[in-house]
């Protein structure tokens, strides 16, 4: 089953021909990124990552390393999201306003080298959650190669391994916006302060991890057989957090799961 899915990816991405996809360092574009390589040739495939207060110094690092090591073609941009209101106030559709300025540039990337369409790397699952930025990629006409082709998350990582990718095992991420709550305004502190909380813990070995940021308490987030383990590190994650500016400190007992901010949405 896994090999049919490969292969219809790679007759669904010759028929592209030439494509902008806009790369996160994630498991999915990276999937995305090397099949698309691998099937067009480098000289059709252009990466786009977009630098960002709302993604780490790290999945810009790791997104130049993916690309350098299998001779990429990679532009880096700088996106201006926080130049927007409709974004900075955090509504329910602050998704759709990041991802409109992002693909918005990298539709300019499009025109400019005469390529024919901007895929992204939205897989079969990411269906299930709320995702206000699918409208935005309905504007430039964004297409998801992986979720027309069926692809689930654990079929990408399997493949993933399978191509000797070293994102087959990654920890899922998420734009650091996501860790505030809708209606709360993000600021460059507050993000700031959530890259330094989660990479504390990340640090201690915590493989999944959140900070939701509800201004002076936290709300953290790992995988479920990881709970036990914060009172291993109890003491350590109070006193670095609050350090950081929180006051109340807190373990969400449901562990990690997609979208747990959008929960509130549906009461």
């Amino acid at each position: 089953m896994i090999d049919e899915k490969l292969e219809k990816l790679k007759d669904y991405l010759k028929k592209l021909k030439r494509v902008v996809i806009a790369y996160s360092g994630g498991v999915d574009s990276s999937f995305l990124l090397k099949v698309a390589v691998d099937t067009l040739g480098k000289e059709n495939v252009i990466a786009v990552n977009a630098i960002s207060p709302t993604y780490t110094e790290e999945e810009r690092k790791f997104a130049e390393k993916f690309c350098k090591d299998f001779g990429i073609n990679l532009i880096q941009i700088k996106t201006n999201e926080f130049k927007n209101k409709n974004f900075i106030n955090n509504p329910p559709d602050r998704c759709f306003w990041c991802k409109k300025e992002l693909f918005g540039k990298i539709e300019e990337i499009r025109k400019k080298y005469n390529f024919n369409f901007i895929v992204d790397g939205t897989n079969k699952d990411d269906q299930n959650d709320y995702r206000p930025g699918e409208k935005a990629k309905e504007i430039y006409n964004v297409i998801s190669p992986l979720k027309e082709c069926c692809i689930r998350k654990n079929e990408i990582r399997e493949m993933s391994k399978r191509l000797n990718l070293p994102t087959w095992n990654k920890s899922q991420m998420a734009c650091l916006a996501s860790r505030i709550p809708y209606g709360e305004k993000i600021t460059g502190e507050k993000l700031k302060r959530i890259k330094k909380a989660e990479k504390f813990l990340s640090g201690l070995g915590f493989k999944i991890v959140r900070v939701r940021d509800y201004n002076q308490l936290a709300r953290i987030e790992v995988g479920k057989d990881e709970i036990e383990k914060i009172i291993k590190f109890r003491e350590r994650i109070v006193k670095n957090l609050k350090k950081l500016g929180y006051k109340y400190i807190t373990v969400d007992l449901e562990g990690y799961r997609t979208g747990s901010m959008n929960e509130i949405l549906g009461e």
